[in-house]
């Protein structure tokens, strides 16, 4: 696992004070919770796109991956560093990513590979400092909703310790629909806001993809008035930049609360 690095490292630039949600021990958190319908879906390439985004808005943008699985030569997980590269305020790896193992399996079994546990209220301490320091945080989940952590609790639970809504990353292929519903159905057990999602194209030649987005809008809009908060397509260099450029920028601001 990657050692924690103790620079301090300033802002990159000032925003006004924004107007912040609260989570449920009354301190301020404002941002959201980056899940997905499956691993590998673009999550990553979203989170990042949603930083840069806050940041165009003039925020001090952070995003944190709380728990991460497969490191590089560096002992740096790609996701951890995208989230860096992306985020407006100047951060370590650390910071990003506060644990960050090597092997590229399940968490919780690549913790163990290391002799570690997961402890969960170190990873809401850590994102409440990090959100504490910026205006917005975009909390980027690992793997699914619901991922065992330890044996005791997983990622739905830290979602739900964090309090923040809920942007869920559906990929497009077959199947979505049913993987999309029944995630909203989790989130929404756990008492949490789903403030919207975004359709990830992971197949461009997905047949009837309009159909399965027409059911998708309906769906999540008769059960959770979530809107749709923009459709990616295929994209040959998806810097967050470009992501950005297929996101609703209005229903974006009703995530951030504006």
């Amino acid at each position: 696992m990657t050692e924690p690095l103790t620079e301090s490292i300033p802002a990159r630039e000032v925003a006004t004070e924004p107007v912040f949600l609260r989570d449920r021990q009354g301190h301020s958190m404002r941002g959201c919770f980056v899940t997905g319908t499956d691993t590998e879906i673009g999550k990553t390439s979203i989170s990042a796109a949603l930083l840069h985004w806050c940041t165009q808005q003039g925020w001090r943008s952070a995003g944190l991956k709380p728990v991460a699985a497969g490191v590089d030569g560096r002992g740096v997980n790609e996701d951890v560093r995208a989230l860096r590269d992306a985020s407006s305020l100047l951060l370590s790896h650390a910071e990003v990513g506060p644990l960050q193992f090597r092997a590229a399996c399940a968490p919780q079994i690549a913790a163990a590979l290391e002799g570690h546990t997961i402890d969960s209220q170190t990873l809401v301490d850590h994102a409440q400092a990090l959100a504490d320091r910026a205006d917005v945080l975009v909390v980027e989940g690992v793997g699914g909703f619901c991922v065992p952590l330890g044996p005791d609790f997983d990622t739905a639970d830290l979602a739900q310790a964090l309090h923040l809504p809920v942007v869920l990353v559906v990929g497009l292929r077959l199947g979505c629909i049913n993987h999309a519903l029944l995630t909203a159905e989790a989130i929404r057990a756990r008492g949490l806001t789903l403030a919207g999602w975004v359709a990830n194209t992971l197949d461009p030649g997905m047949e009837h993809i309009s159909g399965n987005l027409d059911t998708l809008r309906h769906e999540f809009m008769r059960r959770y008035q979530a809107p749709c908060l923009g459709l990616v397509p295929r994209l040959a260099e998806p810097s967050p930049a470009a992501v950005a450029m297929y996101l609703d920028a209005e229903a974006l601001r009703s995530v951030f609360a504006l």
